[in-house]
């Protein structure tokens, strides 16, 4: 398993990444599953990838040199070429599919299913920025300003943070801090997502990045990070009054009637019913 989050800001876009594969207990290994395509001064992309490795890897290898036809013209569209982000989009859907064409048939004879998730963004000289989740049929969505970060893998314990910081007006480096946050939140409750993390941030309109990270137990700030998180949680759940189920004096009693529904009856003999 893994855990990948891009985040779509009006001021560029956040892409994070873990590295951990897990195969069985005995079978834990660390594969990058970030890639960046960069031609400066033209176009800048990040792909993410989640769940099957050898069909990831397969998807990634052939990506660079995967053409679909230009619904205008006929020439061939490679994410080197393509006009926009979409079309890009367009091509890697174009390789997943020959991927499943190629591999499907022999993987599902051994009972394996062929299951990838990727994420793909960036920006084409042209057009602004844009941000795909894509599917193991090809097919894809697009981030919104309603829905502003997508997650593949394990995203269940790091989605409740990125629903109460991220709007498409967040600030680049508290997107960043708000993605690290995310991870370690994941981190700290699934062991099949771990470090090494790969990080980049893209600043609209520069077609290029110089801040790309790899980020190891040793990082200066993800241990400070790590350490202020657990602590600050710690302080905000202390500083939340107890349940009061004496009557005493409080402000928030927790034993009153409930306005919509009565009390949970209780079962106390073998001829009570349930209704």
């Amino acid at each position: 398993m893994t855990y990948c989050v891009a985040i779509k800001l009006n001021a560029g876009l956040v892409f994070l990444s873990d590295s951990r594969t897990n195969a069985g207990l005995d079978q834990i290994s660390s594969f990058r599953k970030m890639m960046v395509y960069e031609k400066a001064g033209e176009r800048f992309m990040v792909l993410l990838s989640a769940g099957n490795l050898s069909i990831s890897q397969s998807v990634r290898e052939i990506l660079q040199t995967t053409q679909i036809k230009d619904e205008v013209d006929g020439e061939p569209i490679t994410i080197w070429n393509a006009r926009s982000m979409f079309d890009a989009a367009r091509v890697l859907g174009a390789a997943v599919r020959h991927v499943h064409e190629r591999d499907g048939a022999s993987l599902k004879r051994s009972g394996v299913d062929f299951n990838v998730s990727l994420v793909f963004g960036g920006q084409i000289e042209g057009e602004g920025m844009r941000l795909f989740q894509v599917y193991s049929a090809g097919n894809f969505i697009e981030a919104t300003s309603e829905t502003p970060y997508f997650q593949v893998g394990e995203s269940k314990y790091g989605k409740p943070v990125l629903d109460r910081v991220i709007t498409p007006d967040t600030p680049l480096d508290e997107a960043a801090k708000c993605a690290l946050v995310s991870m370690d939140s994941t981190l700290k409750s699934n062991l099949s997502v771990g470090l090494p993390l790969d990080l980049v941030l893209y600043e609209v309109d520069r077609f290029g990045s110089d801040k790309i990270v790899c980020i190891t137990e040793d990082n200066p700030y993800y241990r400070m990070l790590h350490d202020s998180w657990g602590e600050k949680l710690r302080q905000v759940f202390d500083s939340i009054e107890s349940p009061n189920w004496g009557g005493g004096a409080t402000e928030v009693p927790i034993m009153v009637p409930p306005a919509r529904c009565k009390p949970l009856k209780k079962i106390t003999t073998p001829r009570d019913k349930l209704i």
